[in-house]
């Protein structure tokens, strides 16, 4: 009987929670899209939660999808959304998903590959990235829809429901490969999500990023009938402002790239959408480019409703270092000079922030224009400075000199001193060469998709920042060899799209970049070709290349003996189908990190760490190590951090929650003084950005556990903490 009891009294305790969620209190909050608010600020209103008793934080919930690649190289970077007490997310196989808020209990699920007949039986298809989804109801509730992305078709799902919305589009979905202006079979995807301005989607994409690349023009749909309703051309065209730009008059017809890969930010009292835009296709050489490259690589201010120009500002010109701009924009209202300013704040790769009035772009505090150096390679017209605030202070490292080299112990340092000095630069901005230069903070390094919190009372930007320097240096692209064979002709295609990342004698370099050196004893020739033609995880889909040339580049990594005859049906020289530009002459020859030979970072500690700066001064209050290598606490040396891939959160009751580290926790720090106050394992790396939510007086911090990047393990799950109830 006792017994009995204790199982009724159970029962009646889970029905009381099932039923608290259609409830609300004095304070419940909601966490309504991508990065808490389309001001993109990461921040929780609620002060439950507090520096006195974070330590009691405990698990409330953990749902798993159970789709992890058990190659480990499946991720989840998705923050989720919760709206009435309902959270909506993705899992790896880019599923989408409702769960109840409290429980973390699923309501419903909606499975792309279902509807794909084509790819439903490839279990690679969908691995890819998903960073969050968009939410719109009509303005009685009745209407109800999430639109996400999965690769390049953009789904509108019923929110009570999870079915597909066939009036939307094209039975359900955009294609955003379509209404470019022109037609391409370049990789075209969605990762970070869309924001809404009344009924209108605005929405922007991922390219590749070679001299192929697809346009990366920003697009607004009708959220009810998926149509076009507007489009600003972010290469511009004849009669646009900004084609004077351009010495070549024909760049928009030629290239590509351009795009808005890392969410919006919208002042919807005002009607303006802020888009941070990417580099143009073809990074690290520019001869066939020349001039400042507008709008690439600037934060530009559009009419939400029309699409139409209001203000730019480029951050840096004519990119020769792949220094796109890599997280949404945060807007924020300062005291400045005497005077209430509404400004946009955007934080760069290379550690800066740059702030202007949001109205008229005017920078807040005074940006120079500073001479760089011009030795670059033939054909190569470098711009001749580039824009560098005088505040706030950079939140990263500015410099890598030869007294940087790790001193992890002798060893090391003796190896890495002699790595350090095969690379001949390390100005920032020193155009790309033979001799190489250091890139620092690295192509994935200062400010990352992760993007940045912002405490509205405080006006104190909160920052997870990489230091870890990577090499860059050019090489000749290597000529097309006479061998007619097909592994002959493929190499010559290899070298065109493959030989960036996984360098000249395919070798890779480290887990992010991963050896094809015998990848025939891995896959066979089905299973690569799906690779090349889907995408996987942050590899592009290369579907644009020809079939016959997708043979030869297999026969070429696959090793496979047949040959061709002298018929021509490979081209000597692979051609591309959508791009009139010259070929490249030069090409970089892999995405090198400097690592040791443990996988150390090569530069003296931190090498990852939580920042804060103040916005209405522009100083940096502090930053501090986030992230461990217990190996190396164990001997002594502080606490390192690690490289980083995640935002964090801030909350109203003094905290900062930030995962990201690859040492697989979560943590809480007093957002005051930059102390960790909580931490806690998570069943794999929440390469991700926390979100919250209050629900009857309760305050939840969620995170997705997906692992999978830098060698991490991948995951399949969402942990969710809470104060124990009392």
């Amino acid at each position: 009987m006792k017994n009995l009891h204790l199982l009724l009294s159970l029962l009646l305790a889970c029905i009381i929670v099932s039923c608290k969620k259609h409830s609300s209190a004095p304070g419940d909050s909601e966490w309504r899209t991508y990065a808490g608010s389309k001001e993109g600020n990461r921040y929780s209103a609620s002060d439950q939660i507090t520096l006195a008793n974070v330590n009691q934080l405990k698990v409330a919930w953990t749902y798993t999808s159970n789709d992890k690649d058990s190659a480990n190289r499946s991720q989840n970077q998705c923050n989720p959304i919760m709206i009435d007490g309902v959270l909506y997310g993705t899992s790896p196989k880019l599923k989408l998903f409702a769960l109840d808020a409290v429980i973390g209990a699923q309501k419903w699920s909606f499975d792309p590959a279902a509807l794909d007949n084509a790819k439903k039986d490839d279990p690679l298809a969908y691995y890819k990235v998903c960073r969050g989804v968009v939410y719109w109801q009509n303005k009685n509730g009745e209407n109800k829809r999430i639109f996400y992305s999965v690769g390049s078709k953009t789904y509108a799902i019923d929110a009570n429901n999870g079915e597909p919305i066939k009036s939307f589009g094209k039975g359900g979905h955009l294609d955003l490969a379509e209404d470019l202006g022109k037609k391409t079979n370049s990789y075209v995807s969605g990762t970070t999500p869309g924001i809404i301005y009344k009924d209108l989607l605005i929405i922007g994409t991922r390219v590749a990023e070679s001299e192929d690349a697809a346009p990366g023009h920003i697009r607004a749909y009708d959220v009810l009938t998926g149509k076009l309703r507007w489009i600003f051309h972010t290469i511009p065209h004849p009669g646009e402002k900004g084609y004077e730009t351009w010495p070549d008059g024909n760049a928009w017809q030629r290239l590509g790239g351009a795009n808005s890969w890392a969410g919006m930010a919208l002042d919807e009292k005002r009607g303006i959408v802020y888009v941070p835009i990417g580099s143009i296709g073809g990074d690290f050489y520019g001869g066939n480019r020349k001039g400042q490259n507008l709008y690439a690589n600037s934060l530009v201010a559009l009419d939400a409703a029309t699409g139409k120009y209001i203000w730019h500002y480029q951050v840096v010109h004519h990119d020769l270092w792949d220094r796109d701009l890599p997280a949404n924009p945060n807007l924020v209202t300062i005291q400045h000079n005497g005077k209430t300013i509404d400004a946009v704040a955007q934080i760069t790769k290379h550690g800066y922030i740059f702030m202007f009035d949001r109205t008229n772009g005017e920078p807040i505090f005074p940006i120079e224009e500073k001479p760089v150096p011009q030795n670059a390679l033939p054909g190569e017209d470098v711009w001749p400075t580039q824009p560098i605030p005088t505040l706030p202070q950079p939140f990263a490292r500015q410099h890598f000199g030869v007294e940087d080299v790790t001193n992890i112990n002798h060893e090391t340092y003796v190896d890495m001193l002699k790595k350090y000095k095969k690379v001949k630069y390390n100005t920032m901005f020193t155009p790309p060469s033979k001799d190489g230069d250091w890139i620092f903070p690295g192509f994935d390094g200062g400010g990352e998709w992760g993007g940045a919190a912002v405490d509205p009372e405080s006006k104190i930007m909160y920052i997870s920042n990489t230091e870890l320097p990577w090499a860059q240096v050019m090489i000749d692209v290597p000529k097309n060899n006479e061998d007619h064979s097909l592994q002959g002709t493929g190499h010559a295609i290899y070298n065109k799209y493959c030989i960036s990342c996984h360098g000249a004698e395919l070798k890779g370099n480290g887990t992010a970049y991963p050896s094809l050196v015998n990848i025939n004893k891995k896959y066979n020739e089905l299973q690569a070709s799906k690779i090349i033609e889907n995408g996987r995880n942050m590899m592009p889909s290369f579907k644009q290349i020809p079939a016959d040339e997708k043979k030869a580049l297999l026969a070429f990594i696959l090793k496979l003996p047949e040959k061709i005859s002298a018929n021509k049906t490979i081209p000597k020289e692979p051609v591309s189908t959508n791009n009139t530009a010259k070929p490249i002459p030069y090409v970089m020859n892999g995405y090198n990190r400097f690592l040791d030979k443990d996988g150390y970072p090569g530069i003296k500690p931190p090498w990852g760490t939580l920042d804060a700066v103040d916005l209405t001064s522009g100083k940096l209050l502090w930053k501090v190590p986030l992230g461990e290598y217990p190996e190396l606490t164990k001997k002594g040396i502080p606490i390192t951090g690690t490289e980083l891939y995640g935002g964090p959160l801030v909350t109203k009751g003094g905290l900062v929650f930030v995962a990201a580290t690859k040492d697989e926790k979560i943590r809480a720090f007093d957002k005051k003084t930059g102390k960790q106050v909580w931490e806690a394992k998570l069943p794999a790396a929440g390469y991700a950005t926390p979100a919250a939510y209050t629900i009857n007086g309760k305050q939840y911090v969620v995170i997705a556990c997906g692992g999978g990047k830098i060698g991490s393990k991948s995951g399949d799950s969402y942990v969710c903490f809470a104060l124990p109830d009392k």
